[in-house]
């Protein structure tokens, strides 16, 4: 499945609708300084305009001819400017580089009737594509493949009437003997069809299904969940919907969405109870509070749908007592600044933080999720983006951010989430079985650390594979990716924000508990209750900079959590002062590569398997507990680098002390 995230592109001119926009051939840029109104008065009195006041980081965005910024720079009251607001997650394409001649995505749903199966196909480029083979498998009570059509053209029957019983492997020799363009199925039917009285109703995932096009492309079915309308599995694997069944919510908790804006569809406009939960709307392009905040690109949405959809689980058609987001009941705050395309203005972005840091008390905004990542272009506190958040954490908002996706590369991780302070989460998959964890694992796009001044990201991991929610119809997304909407209108997207975005709800559960925490110790209460991946030979899965502390589990948090850990060796104050800056404890050598004191022991040299894996536990007591005994007494790991044992003796008598205690009252926010 390809990967989605919230593309940035902090441009100059992407803003030329909004209030106050420069004039076309005026330079747009930020200024910073000791205040923002002294900025204000020096630029306007050199006969420019501001589009932005930035308070929160002493700038202001200005729109000036080159004359008049020539003279404005001249002035001590300006200490930095940014006239190259650019900013994007990806690199152009090499110059001259070939279009690519095919594109054709499969659906993510099979469609089964009793005697066929339906595979709707995309083809996103213009000219036709055509099939070149096919590769399918099914269950053998279907008998025979009856026939095979793609759209109304039929593959002929001689290539496969002949063929075994439930497989088949076709090869198309003419390029032009099954074509489509836009949109079509690919239908195969059988010769046995399943009586209504079967026993067990056949799943997706009994077929196997991979369709190659001329001009090499692939595409191909995936396993599927065996009740997506129903259920989304991601608040159960992150162990949210256990907290559902007790009454954690997320009642009383505000969560700020800073994106493209939300649709406010009645799973994220109401609550569990019907009631409006949306607190407050801001659009931080055009400067206006309270209206819609329309969402063009969809991605705010699906974001908000991650953390907040209120539908509820259900099994066998009864409710679970979970629900498919992740805190259903948190008010919210959609904050819009990215366009149709998913591009953002640094400005905006600044403008967007600066307008939930400032109305945090009157709305009782706790949480700030910022499901976004650009590649760092400077040191973590010179980042206008994050001067911003970092006044919005010392503020008492916890800031949640995606570690991006673009690794598995070293040094990947994106701003925001290269500041040391907030919680920066990276994605796992579960492969499509949520049953079990053993093929749960950190896909090659989920961003890497060190950050550029050598601190350790992501913190966690979380699950960001296959994420479905609630966008917009019509939106860019679904424009671009029809594949992956599901027949019922959900949308399913794969990347960090996602991962990011569930995070940010279980803050919002944590905080229902116990409203009191500080955003220092809700990151304690994370890290220090994730669940490290760790092989048979007692060492780690994944490094560090790859899995931070492990994969985030909600109820270990609240049972196990700690607090006084997060940030306990920074000082935010100080560094927002400029009087401390903080470098992170990673090592780079003079040819890229990088590590950390003691990480060869700590980390296993066998490569993590991509799926299932026979050595691959999560967690301290999947370890300990595995049939397979660990290799921590071996002799040539006598004790292995971690006291794995014991951490699972404390961790058990934790929770028994627990269970001897009656259970607290919920406190309300």
């Amino acid at each position: 499945m390809s990967r989605h995230y919230l593309f940035v592109a902090l441009t100059a001119g992407c803003i030329s609708a909004a209030a106050g926009a420069p004039a076309p051939d005026n330079l747009h840029v930020m200024l910073q300084g000791a205040a923002s109104t002294d900025l204000r008065s020096l630029v306007e009195r050199n006969g420019g305009s501001i589009t932005h006041d930035l308070h929160i980081i002493d700038a202001v965005g200005a729109s000036l001819t080159q004359a008049q910024l020539d003279k404005v720079l001249t002035s001590p009251l300006v200490t930095r400017h940014i006239d190259d607001l650019l900013v994007s997650e990806h690199e152009d394409p090499p110059s001259g580089q070939d279009q690519q001649a095919c594109d054709v995505g499969g659906a993510l749903e099979l469609q089964i009737d009793a005697a066929a199966v339906h595979w709707p196909l995309y083809n996103k480029l213009s000219s036709p594509a055509a099939l070149q083979s096919l590769e399918f498998a099914w269950p053998a009570e279907l008998g025979r493949v009856d026939a095979i059509t793609l759209g109304d053209t039929p593959v002929s029957p001689s290539m496969y009437k002949q063929l075994p019983d439930s497989s088949l492997r076709l090869q198309l020799n003419s390029p032009t003997s099954a074509t489509f363009s836009q949109q079509t199925d690919l239908h195969i039917s059988f010769s046995a069809p399943v009586t209504s009285q079967a026993e067990t109703p056949l799943r997706q995932r009994d077929f196997s299904l991979t369709a190659t096009f001329h001009g090499d492309c692939t595409t191909t079915l995936i396993p599927g969940y065996d009740n997506n309308d129903h259920d989304f599995y991601y608040a159960a694997v992150a162990g949210a919907d256990a907290l559902h069944k007790h009454g954690i919510t997320g009642k009383g908790i505000t969560v700020a969405v800073l994106d493209s804006g939300l649709w406010e569809h009645p799973a994220l406009a109401s609550d569990t109870s019907g009631a409006p939960r949306v607190a407050a709307r801001y659009d931080a392009i055009t400067n206006i509070a309270g209206s819609e905040t329309f969402d063009e690109s969809g991605h705010g949405t699906h974001m908000t749908s991650v953390i907040a959809h209120s539908g509820p689980v259900l099994a066998n058609g009864r409710p679970t007592g979970g629900y498919k987001g992740t805190a259903p009941d948190v008010r919210l705050v959609p904050v819009k600044a990215f366009d149709v395309e998913g591009q953002g203005d640094l400005l905006d972005i600044v403008r967007g933080i600066q307008w939930v840091v400032d109305n945090r008390q009157t709305y009782n905004i706790q949480v700030l999720n910022l499901s976004f990542a650009a590649r760092p272009r400077w040191n973590y506190w010179e980042d206008p983006i994050n001067q911003a958040v970092m006044r919005a954490w010392a503020s008492g908002i916890t800031v949640v951010a995606a570690a991006g996706n673009e690794g598995p590369g070293d040094m990947s991780i994106g701003a925001p989430g290269n500041l040391p302070y907030i919680i920066t989460v990276g994605a796992i998959t579960d492969s499509w079985t949520p049953g079990t964890r053993d093929d749960d694992y950190v896909p090659d796009f989920s961003s890497r650390g060190p950050t550029p001044n050598a601190h350790i990201k992501p913190d966690i991991v979380a699950p960001g594979g296959h994420i479905t929610g609630i966008t917009r119809p019509g939106s860019t997304l679904t424009r671009e990716q029809p594949e992956y909407l599901l027949h019922n209108g959900d949308f399913v997207m794969t990347g960090s924000s996602q991962a990011s975005a569930l995070v940010s709800g279980i803050v919002a559960l944590l905080l229902q508990l116990e409203p009191e925490l500080s955003p220092d110790d809700i990151k304690c209460k994370l890290t220090s209750s994730a669940e490290p991946a760790i092989n048979r030979d007692g060492r780690l899965a994944y490094s560090p900079f790859q899995q931070g502390h492990g994969q985030v589990n909600a109820t270990r948090a609240v049972t196990l959590g700690a607090t006084g850990c997060g940030n306990a060796d920074l000082d935010i104050h100080k560094d927002m002062q400029g009087l401390e800056h903080f470098r992170g404890p990673a090592i780079v050598d003079e040819d890229g590569a990088v590590g950390l004191p003691g990480l060869t022991a700590m980390v296993s040299p066998l490569p993590s398997a991509k799926g299932l894996s026979d050595t691959r536990k999560w967690g301290v007591k999947a370890h300990i507990e595995r049939n397979d005994p660990p290799l921590v007494d071996s002799p040539s790991n006598p004790k292995g680098p971690f006291d794995w044992r014991q951490m699972y003796q404390s961790e058990r008598a934790k929770i028994e002390n627990l269970a001897d205690q009656p259970p607290p009252e919920t406190k309300q926010p």
